[in-house]
């Protein structure tokens, strides 16, 4: 859940529950008065009938049969009511009545609620001299007014609480606005960048917070300075031993003279020579992956040329497959589907790249001539194709086979001096960049190798 989602919710329940306790708080109060309201109506109704009443002459309040006069004064507002005389405690005379009453000559005097006809009725009853007047109206229009009223103020205040949450959706994501600012910073600084951070509107509550942030880049920056300079360092320590040991061997070499040494002195010698140019490239490797991972980012990134580096990368590759010893080493085919491509780096990490995926091929490779680097220009991307006839991975070994120090463990490949950080280097080179590298087992045989970087802005 968003931070401003939550605070929506919480907001918005803890509104709700509020104003849902105060609507039933005066719901329940409107109720009474609706009530105490109606009580009174039914006792003005009796007190205006009774001075009607008062002021007929006395022989009209003289009732010589059963017969009953209609009441209409007030039946018309929903009232029912009943005139009757009093001849004892116990004779009531009915004299006249609305067409709406029950019969109330059973109810008592004042207020009270009884059941005529199976529905409940609310009477009150006044008795002046002998005459006894009876209101009454019916519980259920009670109720059903109540209602009408409890559903005229229920909409009305759904629609508030509707347009409240919305704008209170609305508010929260302008109070957060500061924070989508600090986000959108961070967001848009280079991870390599070594300026401090910007200044940022934002509010007090949020300065410490932006702070911290400011003082945890600047002892990152620190943290980097610190293993790049610790990088430079090892390299310059690491070469002149190595240096001097390869000089020390090539000359224990040339002391031998033409005829060498034999036997096991020979190939210990040779596998010395061999252990310490694999040992200086498997430097270099790792010397070039720390820069790639460590090093800033130019703004503007120099041009390569796809075609140039290409051809650069093959005859690299090529002399490093004859210094190997392989007098019939493979060659590289170059086919090209375009006469001019650039790209938006620099041109030594794409002829690197290039040749790590051709030292490969070529290192796998079981004949001359089958590796094969094709050069494609797609819309807005240059694609570069390694194709070899080796034998392969699987897709287990695709799926680890960019990572750093990773080997094929059923690799019986003779003379094989990889370090296992060719491919974890190219992927660097592509991912800074913003290419992409992807391994494929061809159908037939061998690995395809694709390396796909987006084409330079001018030419797009």
């Amino acid at each position: 859940m968003t931070l401003r989602l939550r605070l929506v919710a919480i907001i918005g329940f803890s509104l709700t529950l509020l104003w849902s306790v105060v609507a039933v708080w005066m719901f329940m109060d409107v109720r009474e008065q609706l009530r105490s309201a109606l009580d009174e109506r039914l006792a003005a109704s009796a007190r205006m009938v009774a001075g009607l009443v008062a002021r007929l002459p006395a022989e009209r309040l003289q009732v010589n049969g059963p017969r009953v006069l209609p009441l209409d004064v007030i039946a018309r507002d929903g009232l029912a009511c009943e005139v009757s005389l009093v001849r004892s405690e116990v004779a009531i005379q009915p004299i006249a009545r609305t067409a709406t009453s029950p019969g109330l000559e059973d109810a008592a005097l004042g207020y009270s609620t009884s059941v005529y006809g199976g529905k409940p009725w609310r009477t009150y009853v006044l008795q002046v001299g002998e005459v006894r007047i009876a209101t009454a109206d019916r519980m259920d229009a009670r109720e059903g007014l109540l209602r009408e009223i409890a559903l005229s103020a229920a909409a009305p205040f759904a629609i508030a609480m509707a347009v409240s949450l919305v704008l209170l959706w609305i508010g929260v994501g302008r109070g957060l606005a500061p924070i989508e600012r600090v986000r959108t910073a961070l967001l848009n600084r280079r991870a390599d960048a070594q300026s401090p951070l910007p200044a940022i509107d934002a509010p007090p509550e949020l300065q410490p917070l932006i702070d911290t942030i400011a003082h945890l880049l600047v002892r990152v920056q620190d943290a980097i300075e610190r293993e790049r300079r610790f990088t430079d360092d090892a390299a310059h320590e690491l070469r002149t031993p190595l240096t001097a040991i390869k000089t020390h061997l090539q000359v224990l070499r040339l002391a031998c003279g033409e005829s060498g040494l034999h036997g096991a002195a020979g190939e210990a010698l040779a596998n010395a020579q061999q252990g310490v140019a694999r040992l200086h490239r498997t430097l270099e490797q790792l010397l070039l992956l720390a820069r790639l991972e460590g090093a800033a980012k130019p703004e503007q990134a120099p041009r390569a040329d796809a075609l140039h580096a290409a051809q650069q990368a093959i005859d690299d590759a090529s002399a490093g497959a004859s210094q190997v010893g392989a007098a019939s080493s493979p060659l590289v085919e170059l086919r090209a589907t375009t006469n001019a491509a650039s790209l938006a780096m620099p041109e030594p990490l794409l002829v690197s790249a290039l040749r790590n995926l051709l030292d490969n091929a070529l290192r796998h490779s079981p004949k001359p001539g089958s590796v094969v680097l094709r050069v494609e220009r797609l819309p807005g991307h240059v694609v570069f194709y390694v194709i070899d006839e080796g034998p392969g991975m699987s897709v287990a070994d695709v799926a680890q086979a960019m990572q750093r120090f990773w080997r094929r463990g059923n690799s019986n490949v003779e003379g094989d001096t990889g370090s296992g950080l060719g491919l974890s280097i190219v992927d660097a080179i592509a991912r800074r960049y913003g290419g992409e590298l992807h391994l494929e087992p061809r159908q037939v045989v061998g690995m395809e190798a694709r390396l796909c970087f987006p084409a330079h802005q001018a030419e797009r």
